[in-house]
């Protein structure tokens, strides 16, 4: 906490971004609209918004891009996956997003239509994968680009260097940048980056940060995911259960501490796992040190 409390202007050379799913009622709407409202003065670099296997959600995904786009201030980028569609069905969406003004997307092969753990089946007429999907989006123009990345391996990988194959393929096909699954080792992003740029491999690979609103949830994601639980992260969270207020304070404070170690590290971009609940994410962001855009220029003019 001494590093939170004894650095002035920390926050000032972080970078973020937020991730945003579609709404499944009118509920879920209001909240998603509160979470963007909420987040978007702290001029995130990008707004992301996930797409449901084989178009799943392509009218709620269409929706909230525009909600996002709405805000004036805030660049918005599309999730689009390979799951359960044909190449024409992918491109008539991203054709569709990009006459909305988006010119951003994050490239993903998607989950398998059996769930997270179960085996992968590409369409017959579809995108192969997520590095075919790349170069796909390239072709319609000069898209930015963010691919996924796996600092503790993709569940279904044989081995890391089959990740890091794809991953490459993915970079040489026109990715502008990889954003990580969640984890909660900072050493495993660390060798893992090494891993990257000696495989030749140089753009951003920005850490995913997911806040914990519920640890049990989370614990059993990511058994899921392949992201591993350190014993010092379960210590922290136990006996919360059935106490959210403390287990949010918790939850804040890891948060902030997982990224300023990275930052120490020598990271200065952040995305944000929000799960369109803006409370916690803003806290991080503050203990961080980013501020809304209109109180960052009235503290300055104060200085000044």
């Amino acid at each position: 906490m001494k590093r939170i409390a004894g650095a002035p202007g920390t926050g000032k050379d972080i970078r973020v971004s937020f991730e945003f799913f579609p709404p499944k009622n009118p509920q879920m709407e209001a909240t998603l609209t509160d979470a963007i409202n909420r987040l978007s003065p702290l001029s995130p670099e990008f707004v992301s918004v996930t797409y449901g296997a084989g178009g799943s959600t392509k009218d709620t995904s269409r929706s909230t891009l525009q909600t996002v786009l709405a805000t004036g201030n805030t660049p918005a980028a599309a999730h689009i996956t390979c799951v359960g569609a044909t190449r024409e069905e992918v491109d008539a969406v991203v054709r569709d997003f990009a006459s909305l003004g988006i010119r951003r997307f994050v490239a993903l092969r998607g989950d398998p239509s059996g769930g997270v753990g179960t085996r992968y089946q590409p369409h017959p007429d579809g995108y192969q994968n997520a590095a075919h999907l790349v170069a796909g989006l390239k072709a319609f123009g000069d898209f930015d680009i963010s691919v996924a990345a796996y600092p503790e391996r993709h569940p279904e990988s044989p081995d890391l260097a089959t990740d890091l194959d794809m991953l490459k393929r993915k970079v040489d096909n026109g990715a502008t940048r990889a954003i990580t699954q969640f984890f909660f080792d900072n050493d495993a992003y660390e060798r893992y980056v090494e891993r990257v740029r000696r495989a030749g491999i140089y753009v951003p690979i920005v850490p995913g940060i997911v806040p914990i609103h519920n640890f049990s949830a989370v614990r059993n994601f990511a058994s899921k995911c392949g992201a591993s639980i350190p014993a010092w992260l379960a210590d922290r969270f136990d006996g919360l259960d059935r106490d959210p207020h403390t287990h949010s304070l918790v939850a804040a404070a890891v948060a902030a501490e997982q990224v300023f170690d990275l930052v120490d590290r020598g990271v200065d971009d952040f995305h944000f796992y929000t799960m369109n609940r803006p409370d916690l994410v803003f806290a991080i962001c503050r203990l961080i040190g980013i501020r809304e855009t209109g109180e960052a220029a009235r503290r300055e003019l104060h200085a000044a």
